[in-house]
This record gives structure tokens, sequence and C-alpha cells, in this order.
């Protein structure tokens, strides 16, 4: 192996087009944009545009509604998660394990609006968990294993409570 004979892998490097460089090249004159006008033009393009006809997403109705405002930014963690950090010795399973625990022992970086416990993985440690949220097969594989899950979401009103 000699200095000289050191390559790139083939196809790796791309020689670039050398555009409107003469009728010889194939690429002179227009230099592969066609004729005039504004698509030859670089820059000014009207993507959508129909030639006047109503465009096709003007045409169609609107849909949906999300609600950005008051939507709450939730951390997901596994059960898989959590199980190997106290394996890891960096949450205490003896105490409430909560969004400030969860972050004190890395398994999450910061704290948003609250945290949401999801069923991946399983958990064989006996813990209290309070959380903002868990899926029914979290709260179901924590207390299988023996620990509570309290959830702290508010309940969400029923018709029969709002009237």
């Amino acid at each position: 192996m000699k200095l000289q004979d050191l390559a790139g892998r083939p196809g790796s490097r791309k020689t670039r087009k050398r555009l409107g460089r003469g009728i010889g090249s194939g690429k002179g004159k227009t230099a592969g944009r066609g004729g005039k006008g504004q698509t030859a033009r670089s820059g000014v393009r009207i993507k959508g545009f129909e030639g006047g006809q109503m465009p096709l997403h003007r045409r169609l109705p609107k849909r949906g509604f999300k609600n950005v405002s008051f939507a709450r930014k939730l951390n997901e963690v596994n059960l898989g998660r959590i199980q190997e950090a106290i394996d890891a010795g960096k949450i205490d399973a003896g105490k409430t394990i909560d969004a400030a625990a969860l972050v004190a022992g890395g398994v999450l970086r910061r704290a948003r609006d609250g945290v949401r416990v999801l069923g991946g993985g399983e958990i064989k440690a006996k813990v209290a968990l309070s959380v903002f949220g868990a899926s029914k097969s979290a709260v179901a594989a924590v207390e299988k294993a023996g620990g509570s899950v309290q959830i702290l979401a508010p309940k969400p009103e029923t018709s029969e409570q709002a009237a």
C-alpha cells in the first residue's frame, strides 16, 4: 500500500456538472433548465400553482385541531428504564419515585409538565410511583410486583359532574 494508491470508495466522489459550457457538452445554452420564464430562474417557483385554477390545497376542506397552547408536555418513561436505574443504584426503590427522583437518577434529563409511565419492559422491584399519568399495563405491572401507583393528573370531568 503506497500513498499514491489511496483512493475513495467507487462512487463516493462525484464530479460536478459544468453547465453552460457550449453545445458539445450537452449542457450548454439553457444548462438543462429548458426554456425561458419563471421556472428557468433561480429562487422563484410557484409551488402548488395550477394555472389560475383553485389549487387543490384550497379546494379541500380544513380538518383537525391541535391544542398546542394547553397541551401538556409530558416525559414518557418505560418501566424497564426505571428498573435499570434501580438495579444500577441510581434510584432508591424504598422511597417514592417521582419526577425529581427520576431526574436525579439520570432517567430523565429534565422534568417537563409531568411524567407518564408506560408498560414497556418489566419491573421486579416493589416501588411506589407518584406520577402525572400511567398506562393500564404499567399500573398492572407495578401492582403485580407489589408496588403502588399514585396518579397526580386531575380526573376528567364527566357529563354527570358538569350538570
